[in-house]
């Protein structure tokens, strides 16, 4: 059931799916789950119509795949599409990251290396859950400092997919554990002003992750 009196000041439709959103991200639906409304309806105390609604909407997000005369699915989620969206975060990141080192201001510099240093503890406490939510604010905060507002948009979708794998696929952090370093050298390219080493730095950072995910597959697929 949601708690609607902490979310009143939005439609009903948008609560329902930010919380379906949430569920499939985290992997509280896994994927290939099939999404009954009556059934998501009757759980969140809603009528099937914002349902219906929110299950369209994430459609079109990538996030469900509506099947005919099967009904609704939480998209599945392959090697490939992983490495897909990150080769899309590749440069576009990239991109972010060169013009957040010529915008960038000097509160946003101090809010980039918190960010930076709450990510780091995390990986040194080995809390996954804040793992995965500082990482996720650090790249959102280089993008939103790009100043660039289509970029900004274009990229929200991306991270969006990418918080999924992270939260299906990476069990073993192991990738993770020298990512610190990497953000810090980024941090300090962008806070430098050197454009070509924060574009530089991105490229390098995100293409690891994309080669860590490729021999993950590899290693899945070996031991099934």
């Amino acid at each position: 059931m949601i708690n609607f009196d902490l979310q009143n000041h939005k439609p009903l439709r948008e609560i329902v799916y930010e919380e379906l959103k949430r569920q499939i991200m985290i992997g509280e639906i896994p994927p290939g789950t099939r999404m009954m409304e009556v059934e998501l309806a009757d759980e969140m105390g809603v009528s099937r119509t914002p349902v219906r609604e929110a299950i369209r909407k994430l459609e079109k997000e990538g996030l469900v795949s509506i099947e005919p005369r099967r009904g609704a699915y939480a998209s599945e989620v392959s090697i490939k599409d992983m490495v897909d969206v990150l080769e899309v975060r590749e440069y576009l990141e990239g991109m972010a990251a060169s013009l957040a080192a010529v915008r960038v201001t000097d509160e946003e510099k101090e809010t980039l290396r918190l960010a930076t240093e709450k990510y780091k503890k995390a990986v040194e406490e080995g809390n996954v859950p804040e793992i995965i939510k500082f990482d996720e604010e650090f790249h959102k905060l280089i993008v939103n400092f790009s100043g660039n507002k289509t970029l900004v948009q274009m990229v929200s979708q991306v991270q969006d997919l990418a918080l999924r794998f992270r939260y299906i696929y990476y069990d073993d952090f192991t990738r993770f554990k020298n990512q610190p370093l990497e953000h810090e050298e980024i941090f300090h390219a962008i806070s430098n002003g050197n454009a070509e080493d924060a574009r530089l730095g991105v490229l390098e950072h995100i293409s690891k992750l994309k080669e860590f995910v490729i021999r993950e597959g590899k290693r899945i697929s070996h031991e099934e």
